[in-house]
């Protein structure tokens, strides 16, 4: 039987999700803007966590997988226009620096799953100007990690997104190899197209670099672990990130580029009183 455990940690209430023999799980802290902050298969956690960033309220989490809504990456200034209107937006939007609500949780014999919900508010209204709910399921089979993203416009017009998730996994090299049938990369340090050879090396690089998905199955090999990705195919972007002396390497899928609120030109656009469905999974071998 699959379990899940409730328990404090610091300020703050955490949920971990574990398998019947005890070798893999997930461990989620809704508070901290919907955030999983563990996931272990083969009795090995896999995921990067600066705990410190994570008790610290003030601060973005370094670690974990923070979740990218409604926008992934940054913007000009941290500022865009809609409707004729300035606001300003934080890189990677809105939903990792605000709680979120625990929906249901539920275990059996083949899985458990947590959903819990973000809603928007006076203060999300003032960055983003329309009401949603966004509800995110997770769900540990065997070890397999599935995502399951709900996003609902409540708006009487339609509501741009492009979510992604940001991973951190833990690494001690930065040189990732990709099984993607790609032909070219880009590079943000430089703002260059680069060819693509099956794998990059993100030594010394300060930014990060932008893979287009060709297809809904991305197996990255870092250090020994192999880590495979499926996902719906909104998914058009694998990006690749990293901090030179930190222990970890980001491989997150991105809807949609870098910057989109501001060129407004490549955006998904949630029609009123509707809802995006989508979803990633992440096995690690």
């Amino acid at each position: 039987m699959y379990t899940i455990d409730r328990f404090e940690q610091e300020m703050f209430t955490m949920y971990q999700l574990k398998h019947p023999t005890g070798n893999s799980w997930i461990t989620v802290c809704p508070e901290r803007g919907g955030i999983i902050t563990g996931y272990g298969t083969n009795n090995e956690e896999r995921l990067y966590l600066n705990e410190a960033t994570l008790f610290d309220r003030k601060k973005n989490v370094r670690g974990g997988i923070p979740v990218l809504f409604p926008i992934s990456g940054q913007l000009e200034d941290k500022q865009y226009q809609w409707d004729g209107k300035h606001y300003d937006m934080p890189n990677h939007g809105l939903a990792r620096i605000h709680p979120w609500e625990v929906l249901e949780t539920y275990s059996d014999e083949d899985h458990a799953f947590i959903s819990v919900l973000f809603r928007s508010s006076l203060s999300t209204k003032a960055v983003y100007p329309f009401d949603f709910k966004v509800i995110f399921t997770y769900t540990l089979r065997g070890d397999q990690l599935l995502i399951h993203q709900s996003y609902e416009n409540l708006s009487a017009i339609p509501m741009p997104i492009y979510p992604g998730l940001h991973p951190y996994f833990k690494s001690d090299k930065k040189v990732v190899g990709l099984d993607i049938p790609t032909k070219t990369y880009y590079d943000y340090n430089d703002e260059e197209e680069k060819a693509f050879t099956g794998q990059i090396d993100l030594n010394n690089l300060k930014e990060a670099v932008r893979l287009e998905n060709t297809h809904t199955q991305v197996k990255a090999t870092i250090d020994h672990q192999s880590i495979n990705m499926e996902m719906d195919d909104a998914f058009h972007y694998t990006v690749l990130w990293t901090e030179q002396d930190q222990h970890f390497v980001c491989v997150e899928p991105w809807t949609r580029k870098n910057g989109e609120m501001n060129k407004q030109e490549n955006l998904i656009e949630v029609p009123a009183h509707d809802t995006f469905d989508t979803w990633v999974s992440f096995q690690i071998i």
